[in-house]
C-alpha cells in the first residue's frame, strides 16, 4: 500500500511540474514573439532617427558657415563705420558749428530783442478764496512799480 501512495504522490508531482512546464513554455514563446515584434519595429525607426540626426547635423553645419559668415561682415562695418566717424566725423561738426554761429549771429542783427513776458499777478489763497496780490508791496527795497520808498 506505501507503494501506491508513493506512486500516486508521484502522479500527482509530476502532473504538476508538467503544467508549470507548459505554462513556462507558452511564456517563452509569447516572450520570443514579443521580442521580434520589437526588433521588427525598432530597426526601422534607428534607421529614421539616425537619418534625422545625419540630417541636423548637416543643417547645423550651414548654420554655423552663416553666422561665421554675419560675424565677418559685422566686424567689417564696424571697421568701416569707425574709419567713417574718424575720418568725416570731425569736420562735419566744426561745420555744424559754424553753420549755427552764423545763423545765430544773422538772427540777433535782424531781430530786435523781444520784451520779457510780463508775469501773471500772483493770487494768495485764504480759507477757500482767491485774493490778487497786494499791489503797493516792497520786493527787496522796491514797490511794485520799481522806485524806492
Amino acid at each position: 500500500m506505501a507503494g501506491i501512495l508513493v506512486a500516486v504522490f508521484w502522479a500527482i508531482l509530476v502532473s504538476f511540474l508538467a503544467v508549470v512546464l507548459v505554462r513556462l513554455a507558452q511564456t517563452l514563446r509569447a516572450t520570443t514573439r514579443l521580442v521580434a515584434d520589437v526588433t521588427e519595429q525598432a530597426v526601422p525607426l534607428l534607421a529614421d532617427a539616425s537619418a534625422t540626426v545625419r540630417s541636423a547635423q548637416t543643417q547645423l553645419d550651414k548654420v554655423d558657415a552663416i553666422a561665421t559668415d554675419v560675424q565677418e561682415v559685422t566686424s567689417n562695418a564696424s571697421a568701416l563705420s569707425t574709419t567713417v566717424a574718424s575720418a568725416f566725423g570731425g569736420p562735419l561738426v566744426k561745420v555744424a558749428a559754424f553753420g549755427y554761429g552764423v545763423r545765430q549771429a544773422i538772427g540777433r542783427k535782424t531781430d530786435p530783442e523781444p520784451e520779457p513776458a510780463r508775469r501773471p499777478a500772483r493770487r494768495t489763497v485764504i480759507v477757500g478764496r482767491t485774493v490778487p496780490a497786494a499791489r503797493g508791496r516792497k520786493r527787496n527795497g522796491r514797490n511794485s512799480r520799481g522806485s524806492k520808498d
